[in-house]
């Protein structure tokens, strides 16, 4: 046990937030305020059409940075965080050499699709969802478990490692979390339910990892992290890092996170985070409900030794990251927050859909084959229309996701009324107003928009008593904006049936020979 430090009053947790941009460490109070902040943008490595990747070791030493700026920040030092929680980007899988902590190779990120014959090999006559009643999940590129198989498969040497019992696999959750807890003198190999849920080699009622899956992808169950609930305490910090001895007590896959600090206890809450891609969640309750419309079954939380509780889910693969190639690859804005303006320098969209198919299609059709598209484009189309569709296209994904969301969850009772949002692109009114029209519900903005890492810090509090549990959460919530749909149903159904056709389009693109 880590010594207890009785001399200081712990009036802070700290949360690490390891997303697909970016790493950040975000210091709350006990109100769930946000004291202070540290951040560092990590590279985005793309060697191949398709592929994509990050440097664990770069991450590992953002994220060290930014905990000291979080700190440096708001005067603070460790004897005043009671907890560390983490929350992550999903389904990104890092494998490592448990004697010398060094990567075998890159971070293989979630919206990489390099594994899809991986995926149509496993699937054979059987199809995508021949492991969905174990794991909830269909044969898809997102997810974690094809990745180590690929990485196994292509890296020299590490096959024989793996089945020596020398190489780690974890998402980055368990990387940071082993790292932050000694990593090779005595680090922590853990995750938690909401990350295990995404590897698709967690059988989802037993909360355990499926041995018969992972014997198809040819993965040791030597490599697999330990499977904890998301909020207790894995370990402490190690004796050379900022946080010595802090408990390390909270795990969450982002978007559960911000289920979590969005206080969506209730069978039927639902939340949007409105990210680099987007994620809806409705939580369903303590049992799992199965999918008939292509959104995902997955873990949303589980307290301690309380039951765990789960979700249905809609993935988004492309939102926030459409602004930012905007931005990148066409140069037609500066900075991310310049789409609003651009895009309200036209009245509609001027007959113009962008369907941001980078990796395919995610929730609700699950299409590899589909890339990208603009269409509907006449000599009258300029920037303006196109930011407004890039826009747009947010509010019609996450309006498909809603769509399967109530054909899933009707049979069982959960009738959705409101839409509690957030992420970054929640601070764009144009673009939540579009998303009220579109949904015919009302949407909602917290007063603390940071509720992914907010989330993490909840459940991590939780776990040391600096939070007495889901109350404390629900109390803290503010209502900060809302959104009611004003748009009327003809139109509506009109710029729907518009962007289905667009969809349409975008499909059958990719061959063997497309991407090579």
């Amino acid at each position: 046990m880590a010594p207890e430090d009785t001399t200081t009053p712990k009036k802070y947790v700290i949360a690490i937030d390891q997303g697909t941009t970016s790493s950040r460490a975000i210091v709350f109070d006990h109100s769930g305020s946000i004291v202070s902040v540290g951040q560092l943008e990590h590279e985005q490595i793309f060697p191949k059409a398709g592929w994509v990747e990050h440097d664990p070791k770069e991450i590992w030493s953002n994220v060290r940075e930014a905990v000291g700026q979080a700190l440096s920040r708001g005067e603070l030092n460790r004897h005043e965080i009671a907890a560390v929680g983490i929350t992550n980007q999903r389904e990104t899988a890092v494998v490592w050499d448990k004697n010398t902590g060094e990567p075998v190779y890159n971070a293989i990120v979630w919206q990489d699709t390099r594994t899809q014959k991986i995926c149509d090999e496993l699937a054979g006559d059987e199809g995508s969802e021949k492991y969905k009643d174990v794991c909830g999940l269909p044969l898809a590129t997102y997810f974690s478990g094809p990745k180590v198989t690929w990485i196994l498969d292509n890296v020299e040497g590490a096959r024989e490692k793996a089945e020596k019992g020398d190489l780690l696999f974890g998402n980055t959750d368990t990387w940071v979390i082993w790292n932050l807890t000694g990593g090779t003198e005595g680090g922590v190999h853990v995750t938690d339910v909401t990350n295990a849920s995404r590897t698709m080699l967690m059988d989802y009622r037993k909360l355990a990892w499926d041995e018969s899956i992972c014997e198809d992808m040819r993965i040791p169950m030597s490599m697999l992290p330990e499977i904890k609930s998301s909020s207790e305490v894995y370990g402490y910090g190690r004796k050379r890092g900022l946080l010595i001895d802090t408990p390390i007590a909270g795990d969450l896959g982002d978007q559960q996170a911000a289920t979590f600090g969005q206080a969506c206890f209730s069978k039927g809450m639902a939340k949007n985070t409105y990210g680099t891609g987007n994620f809806m969640l409705i939580n369903t309750g303590t049992e799992p409900v199965t999918s008939e419309n292509g959104l995902l079954t997955t873990v949303a939380y589980k307290v301690g030794d309380q039951d765990a509780v789960y979700a249905l889910e809609g993935s988004i693969a492309v939102t926030g990251s459409l602004v930012q190639w905007l931005r990148d690859n066409l140069g037609i804005i500066k900075s991310a927050p310049d789409i609003e303006k651009l895009a309200e320098t036209v009245e509609d969209n001027g007959g113009a859909y962008f369907v941001p198919a980078f990796s395919g299609l995610f929730a609700p059709h699950w299409r590899s084959d589909a890339r990208g598209a603009l269409v509907g484009l006449t000599r009258y189309v300029n920037k303006g229309h196109i930011a407004r569709a890039a826009l747009e296209a947010t509010a019609f994904q996450t309006r498909e996701v809603m769509d399967a969301m109530i054909a899933d969850a009707q049979s069982d009772g959960v009738e959705l009324t409101e839409l509690k949002v957030d992420g970054g692109m929640t601070a764009n009114d144009a673009l939540m107003q579009f998303q009220a029209d579109m949904l015919d519900v009302s949407v909602v903005r917290p007063k603390v928009s940071e509720t992914t890492a907010l989330g993490a810090a909840y459940a991590a509090g939780i776990a040391v008593g600096f939070w007495e549990g889901e109350q404390d959460v629900i109390d803290n919530w503010a209502e900060d904006k809302r959104w009611e749909p004003q748009m009327d149903d003809d139109e509506r159904e009109r710029l729907l049936r518009n962007w289905k056709k667009a969809v349409s389009k975008t499909l059958d693109w990719v061959d063997e020979d497309t991407e090579k």
